[in-house]
């Protein structure tokens, strides 16, 4: 068999159907975000599509907190946990982000996307009978975990609380479920039904867990996600999030019960036989919870900055989804045509947008998802509202 020949064919495919992903180069300027310079134009740009929410990235605490953090501790952390040791900032770290969620604990793993693997697929190794109860619109990184998880799975219509009521009324109340669902849906801004489910979790004994990735630092008076804002903390049993979005850093986590912590800590392999967090790092994340517990300023002016950009949009005729999020989706629904528009906001007008096109959204819905933040100004926006108008017509 020729591998490269059939590897070539793979990519070729991908290609021809305008799905295959380009990575841009750029270099952030920390000091000068939105701002970044981009080795394909060699030009300075403006980023509309990062996840650093509220410019956690570039803060000076954070940076203080790193550096002095690396002078302490070194560079690395050394190996994993269990064989190296558990750093002092790590177990500080998790001690914050339990107390910000409401729970008895947490742990912390080397990113979201592995938290969730790693916890769900965990937790059904202990469940022998457990049903696994999934929006269909989760995210890559829990469907991952289900199929490693090998238990029967069950996929309710998003957001649809009776579809979801009706199948969990099909299973035995002593047999164990889990109700898997996100907060805020990255791709649609949707808001997950979390009183609702939470409920349904009640009546029909079923445990919860919420991804609260791209909610944690944004909502809630302290920053602890859309189950704070909502009141909700205590009535969800898993809240899974990152430090890689609003909190500027790098690193997921869960935060649970501590029997429930303790079981993920002993049988999850994906914590268990990795590297663990650099201690540098665990000291700026423990840092950035406590600046955007107690400073609401930076998330007033994020979602002031949100509805402006939505109302231009608007004005102006641009196709976006609607929601109560501050995820903002502007439809382009071609894939190819995707792509050029994407391409031509870089090169025309120093705008970096990632195209977002199947299978991270369905054929027929790709789009440009525009990520707001504090430091885009007025006229930041209005450039970018009359880009859009000048491409996408």
């Amino acid at each position: 068999m020729d591998y490269y020949k059939k590897f070539k064919s793979a990519i070729s495919a991908l290609k021809e159907q305008h799905r295959y992903r380009e990575f841009i180069e750029v270099a952030r300027d920390s000091g000068s975000f939105p701002y970044a310079y981009s080795h394909k134009t060699q030009k300075r740009i403006l980023m509309w599509c990062s996840n650093d929410y509220l410019a956690m990235g570039q803060n000076k605490e954070l940076q203080k907190a790193m550096i002095m953090g690396i002078e302490k501790y070194g560079v690395g952390a050394g190996g994993t946990r269990n064989i190296s040791g558990n750093s002092h900032p790590l177990v500080k770290l998790e001690s914050e982000i339990a107390e910000l969620h409401h729970k008895e604990a947490a742990l912390v793993f080397s990113s979201g996307y592995v938290a969730n693997q790693s916890a769900i697929s965990a937790l059904a190794g202990v469940l022998e009978d457990l049903v696994i109860f999934s929006d269909e619109c989760n995210h890559a990184s829990i469907i991952e975990g289900i199929r490693q998880a090998k238990r029967e799975k069950i996929i309710f219509k998003h957001n649809d609380v009776t579809d979801l009521e009706n199948k969990l009324k099909k299973y035995p109340l002593a047999q164990s479920k889990i109700i898997i669902f996100e907060s805020i849906y990255s791709m649609s801004g949707d808001v997950g039904k979390v009183a609702e489910i939470a409920a349904l979790a009640k009546k029909y004994n079923a445990l919860t867990y919420i991804d609260e990735v791209h909610a944690v630092g944004l909502y809630g008076e302290d920053g602890g996600g859309v189950t704070a804002q909502l009141n909700l903390r205590d009535e969800i049993d898993i809240i899974q999030a990152t430090f890689a979005k609003a909190y500027g850093l790098i690193g997921g986590y869960i935060s649970a019960k501590f029997e429930l912590i303790d079981v993920i800590r002993s049988y999850a392999p994906g914590f268990i036989f990795t590297t663990a967090m650099q201690p540098a790092n665990a000291e700026a994340a423990a840092k950035s919870i406590n600046i955007l517990k107690n400073n609401n300023q930076l998330r007033i002016k994020f979602h002031e900055n949100v509805r402006k950009l939505k109302d231009k949009l608007t004005k102006a005729n641009i196709d976006f989804l609607t929601n109560n999020s501050h995820v903002i989706s502007v439809m382009i629904r071609e894939a190819k045509k995707c792509k050029k528009i994407s391409d031509n906001l870089l090169i025309k007008h120093n705008i970096y947008i990632q195209p977002i096109n199947f299978p991270t959204v369905n054929k027929g819905t790709e789009r440009l998802r525009i990520t707001v933040n504090p430091l885009h100004d007025e006229n930041m926006m209005n450039d970018l509202v009359a880009a859009l108008q000048e491409e996408i017509n």
